[in-house]
């Protein structure tokens, strides 16, 4: 199929390339240029609608997730923007899925009002359609605050253990005299009074031209952080104002509510980029490291000649959010870029299918990001960013689309002396979909973690089919990433890869416009990772402004059993022209262990780079700890590490060198 593909396109673009001069052989996305109705009334349009194939019967077992209806809303807009819908509070045993009004639970009801749908036993059952926000009527009958794309999350007090002492708290753009510019909202709702709903406004003025804030977190002294840009929209045309506008909201025991801030960060672009694409907020455990990313191109970047590309810009702040140090620049490609992106990325098949029979050196091909990314602070205090990457197009900031070109990547900071690492979360088949003629939404990759911040999930769409060219009949895909030991989950047992979280479901082809919590629910090592997706009516003339069910699947997990311990591909750290920092095995080798397989008795082989203190863990073939020994500090060289096994029973085991920081897993059998 991959052949057919090529060719196809190879034959369109060589009917154009004598206009163009272009040299790819490949599809590509260009950016979206966004136009958002203040009213979601879109021309009417002919959707050609195809059949879903009939869903093969699986030939193994297979944990079908359980999916079950929660709320709904007036119009599938409630979740286009790649938002906080989502919000999981580990403590409180409890998730939320923030929406618009409107739909089958709610007859005759507003999509400009606001409502959550509620759990608080983990997602078991569910309490839907708890109004808190109303748009108030004008005496013409027009609803001028009517709200559009809203997030928030769960504020839980200090030292409070009970959903209904905790809030929802949110913020939303509304339409307030019509914008642009856009009103901001902001309140709560109380978990267990849901009588008691705030909400205060934010206009815009002369220095803040609010739009639509795409960035949201709440750190763990209870702060809350959103981020927007500053674009002036006054005369019906982009104005971007060169910063970011930074909301923090500090509850408030007295008035029961947020007290929020805003100050500017500048933002610069270059002036062809015009604006951020998207713009993220995280912060870690101690509620002090955070940091911001914006997707964009400010100039500062080295550029592969003929070409202009997006990459990851952030900022740091580690004192909660004073003070933002930045931009620093990621430079993904050319002779300065991430060694994991220019030399791994494409195969050598890939660049000669490319450009054909005389590419470019590795170091003059252009990568840029998509337009998508999202964020997540580890336990450490170290930057993720979750992003999709592959080739540049010749058009500015367009992106090279055909299969098997673009990757998920969790861009990883390993520390603050060593430059990022590329890791590799899965390979994307398709880009864009389409609902209708109106609305379109790419990979819409997302980043949650475990609650003590040591697993990164790194979820995303992709449509599998062979005869889907776009993104139309999606699936869910995901894949976990441990900071400590560079383990990743495994996609089966028959193959390395990510994981398709909707296979041989109700989701399975139509898991539209989904949402993932920044936090998963994690008990005994299961690490379960609720999803909301929306089930659109496809037979509809507009499907997007049709009314939409959202659907939430309970109960897929990740354990113990489910991280490869054995190699599962390689992950490529530092920068082009520098020794090569490979963390999987940074500052220690180990050769295996002899003999193998063994009976009671055996020896691993290391060779250290420094002295560092040394551990080895023995894990049963599902993730079960067994076993661990300290060797204490080693020298640098060479070393052999004796381990004395009574009692295994025969069988695969697993275990891990650690030394320092670094980690490094083996496979090893007991006779």
């Amino acid at each position: 199929m991959k052949k057919i593909y090529l060719i196809a396109f190879s034959f369109l673009f060589i009917i154009s390339g004598f206009a163009q001069n272009n040299p790819f052989k490949m599809d590509k996305a260009k950016m979206r240029v966004e136009t958002i109705s203040s009213s979601d009334n879109q021309t009417e349009s002919k959707q050609v609608v195809k059949p879903l194939p009939e869903m093969p019967i699986p030939g193994r077992d297979v944990n079908f997730v359980s999916i079950i209806d929660i709320g709904t809303s007036a119009n599938a807009y409630s979740y286009w923007k790649k938002l906080s819908y989502l919000w999981v509070d580990q403590d409180l045993n409890t998730v939320v899925n923030i929406h618009r009004m409107g739909g089958v639970l709610d007859p005759g009801g507003f999509s400009g009002d606001l409502g959550y749908d509620i759990s608080k036993n983990g997602g078991t059952t569910w309490d839907n359609m708890i109004e808190f926000y109303v748009a108030i009527a004008n005496p013409e009958e027009w609803l001028l605050s009517s709200a559009r794309y809203p997030q928030g999350g769960i504020f839980n007090p200090a030292g409070n253990t009970e959903p209904d002492d905790a809030y929802l708290t949110y913020f939303t753009p509304c339409l307030y005299d019509m914008p642009p510019p856009w009103t901001h909202v902001h309140g709560v709702s109380d978990l267990g009074d849901t009588t008691y709903n705030t909400s205060i406004f934010l206009f815009s003025n002369d220095r803040f031209h609010q739009y639509i804030p795409s960035g949201f977190d709440i750190n763990t002294e209870g702060k809350v952080f959103v981020i927007d840009d500053n674009e002036n929209w006054t005369n019906d045309s982009l104005d971007y104002r060169d910063s970011l506008i930074i909301y923090k909201g500090v509850w408030s025991e007295e008035i029961e509510d947020f007290i929020y801030e805003r100050e500017m960060l500048e933002a610069l672009v270059d002036s062809s980029c015009r604006k951020p694409f998207d713009t993220k907020v995280a912060f870690g455990l101690d509620g002090q490291t955070g940091y911001i990313v914006m997707i964009a191109n400010n100039g500062e970047a080295e550029q592969v000649e003929g070409f202009q590309n997006l990459y990851p810009i952030y900022w740091k702040t580690t004192d909660g959010g004073e003070v933002w140090s930045g931009p620093e620049v990621i430079q993904i490609d050319g002779p300065s870029g991430m060694n994991g992106i220019v030399n791994h990325h494409l195969t050598d098949e890939q660049i000669f299918e490319l450009f054909g029979s005389n590419p470019p050196p590795r170091t003059e091909i252009s990568y840029t990001t998509a337009f998508d990314c999202d964020i997540a602070v580890d336990d450490n205090g170290r930057l993720h960013i979750a992003v999709v990457i592959g080739p540049t197009g010749l058009d500015p900031y367009s992106i090279i689309t055909a299969e098997g070109y673009l990757a998920a990547y969790d861009l990883f900071l390993e520390n603050p002396y060593n430059p990022f690492c590329a890791v590799p979360m899965g390979r994307i088949r398709t880009f864009r979909g389409y609902i209708g003629e109106a609305m379109t939404y790419d990979n819409r990759i997302q980043i949650t973690t475990n609650p003590t911040l040591d697993k990164i999930f790194i979820s995303w769409l992709d449509t599998d089919l062979e005869d889907e060219e776009e993104n139309n009949r999606p699936n869910i895909w995901v894949r976990g990433f441990d900071v400590h030991t560079f383990q990743r989950t495994s996609g089966s047992l028959l193959e390395d890869g990510p994981t398709n979280v909707t296979l041989f479901s109700e989701g399975m082809w139509q898991a539209h416009l989904f949402a993932a919590p920044k936090t998963a629910f994690e008990s005994d090592g299961e690490i379960t990772i609720p999803y909301v997706f929306v089930e659109l009516d496809t037979a509809d003339p507009n499907p997007d402004l049709a009314p939409i069910q959202f659907k939430y699947i309970q109960d897929f997990s990740f354990g113990n059993g489910d991280w490869c311990w054995e190699y599962c591909g390689e992950i490529h750290c530092g920068w082009v022209g520098q020794e090569e920092i490979n963390q999987v095995e940074e500052g220690v080798i180990v050769s295996g262990n002899v003999p193998n397989p063994f009976r009671t008795k055996t020896n691993i082989q290391i060779e250290l780079y420094q002295s560092e203190n040394v551990t080895v863990t023995v894990y049963s073939i599902t993730g079960q700890h067994l076993f661990d020994k300290d060797f204490g500090r080693l020298n640098q060289g060479s070393h052999e590490l004796l381990l004395q096994l009574n009692g295994l029973s025969s069988g695969v085991y697993f275990y891990t060198v650690a030394a320092g920081q670094n980690r490094v897993a083996k496979k090893m059998v007991v006779e």
